[in-house]
């Protein structure tokens, strides 16, 4: 029974993830009734399970005294960057534990004693004109540099902190005293950002400020690419609003952001970041979307549905096209986005992989997270994922990229920004959660009225 079992698996292997032909004469092409599935599951069996299992990295290997989000997790190394807090990261953990409420993973109370906890190290942290560093220490809130000169304000990490803070203001607001009080400290802490100053008084914001190294960096937030709530946040802002100009001259580049390229019939229609013809990493219409609903949303340059969804098409069909006849690439099996990778000594390395970054290297979060977009194909390459399960799936999730090309490597290694928005993408996909919480705040309402858009 163990070798039937095992010529099933290796059938099953070589049609879901190979070549168009085998080189190995012993293993046998698939029949035409399709390979034996492994433990087989329903798409909401499906949708169940990776929410259950992301979950865990933001309420079972949080990190220990903040509760907040750990930029990393390696599961054989458990110890490194232990209290290394990732503020990003921290911001989709919050919206992440509202989906664990709702599907019934902890309780409101468990939720509510976290969160007090989580939101008075985010209070008492170092912050930088209202701004979060990118990397926090989580035991005492000083920040940890993130390069030579980001030692301080890191305005689009603090933006997708604002994004979850919004949400758990929003979900909590009508509750107990307890959860009103929680309402409220979250509401005050995004407000608190000094989203104004971050423009020097020109018409963009800028990414970093530093206390040492002031504006050095000089890195303008200027789109396509995973920050357009950046700009949301910066005009929901009651005390320390922006101007349209800066959204409009800044963000959007006077118009030059629009696009006319068109990939595999699709067309980009905003200009991305890096890869203008074929669209950048995954992550750029993820980040910005767990809150921000692109469904409906239109302003002067573009419809967003429509962008967020041709990049997932293209990503898709770039990888059933296959130009680089990488190993396992198919209609199963794809996604590019930013994640660990392999140095070409096989050693764990990192890379934003996209159509023109490709490293033969699938990250599992650009199909999962662009289930709201891309509801078939996801499901597809989320069921493929599964049937590697012995290889792919951990204890926090499926693992942060792996590579048929080579042997089939996997990392086998958790980052927050990759397993935040599976977890809420798919929650965004099954109800509308997120959205709905972020979308109805008055501020972000106001905010995006300022700017022009539709929604």
């Amino acid at each position: 029974m163990k070798k039937i079992y095992g010529f099933l698996l290796i059938a099953f292997i070589t049609f879901a993830c190979s070549k168009s032909s085998s080189s190995d004469p012993f293993i046998p092409d698939p029949v035409d009734d399709g390979p034996v599935l492994i433990d087989p599951l329903t798409d909401v069996e499906m949708m169940d399970l990776v929410q259950r299992e992301t979950f865990k990295y933001f309420w079972d290997y949080a990190e220990l005294n903040s509760k907040a989000a750990r930029e990393r997790y390696i599961p054989s190394n458990p110890n490194q960057d232990q209290h290394v807090v990732t503020s990003g990261g921290t911001g989709f953990g919050l919206m992440a534990i509202l989906v664990g409420i709702e599907r019934g993973y902890i309780t409101r109370a468990e939720a509510v004693t976290r969160l007090q906890t989580l939101l008075t190290f985010l209070e008492n942290a170092d912050r930088f004109h209202g701004a979060w560093s990118h990397w926090i220490n989580g035991n005492n809130g000083s920040a940890i540099p993130f390069s030579n000169q980001d030692n301080g304000g890191d305005l689009v990490e603090t933006s997708f902190v604002a994004q979850g803070l919004i949400c758990i203001k929003e979900y909590f607001k009508n509750g107990s005293p307890a959860e009103v009080e929680l309402a409220n400290k979250a509401d005050a802490l995004w407000k608190g950002v000094e989203w104004d100053w971050y423009t020097k008084n020109e018409n963009v914001l800028y990414w970093h400020w530093s206390p040492n190294y002031a504006f050095a960096m000089d890195l303008k937030i200027q789109g396509y690419n995973e920050c357009l709530v950046t700009y949301v946040m910066a005009a929901a802002s009651p005390d320390y609003s922006i101007s349209p100009d800066v959204y409009t001259q800044g963000w959007a580049s006077n118009g030059t952001i629009v696009s006319s390229n068109v990939q595999y019939g699709l067309p980009l229609i905003l200009k991305h970041a890096g890869s203008p013809q074929f669209g950048g990493p995954m992550f750029f219409s993820h980040y910005s979307f767990l809150g921000l609903n692109p469904m409906n949303l239109v302003d002067q340059f573009a419809n967003y549905k429509n962008v967020v969804t041709n990049h997932a098409k293209i990503n898709y069909q770039y990888a059933v096209q296959n130009p680089q006849n990488f190993e396992g690439y198919g209609m199963d099996c794809w996604g590019l986005s930013a994640s660990y990778s392999r140095n070409t000594d096989g050693s764990l390395g990192y890379a934003a992989h996209s159509p023109v970054n490709d490293k033969g290297v699938i990250s599992p979060t650009a199909a999962i997270s662009s289930i709201a977009y891309t509801p078939t194909e996801s499901l597809r390459a989320m069921h493929y994922f599964y049937q590697k399960k012995d290889k792919l799936l951990g204890k926090a999730g499926f693992y942060d990229a792996f590579s048929p090309e080579y042997n089939f490597w996997v990392a086998q290694a958790y980052l927050a920004i990759d397993q935040g928005p599976q977890i809420i993408m798919i929650e965004n996909h099954r109800t509308g959660l997120l959205w709905n919480l972020f979308m109805q705040n008055e501020d972000v309402r106001k905010g995006l009225d300022k700017l022009g858009f539709t929604y």
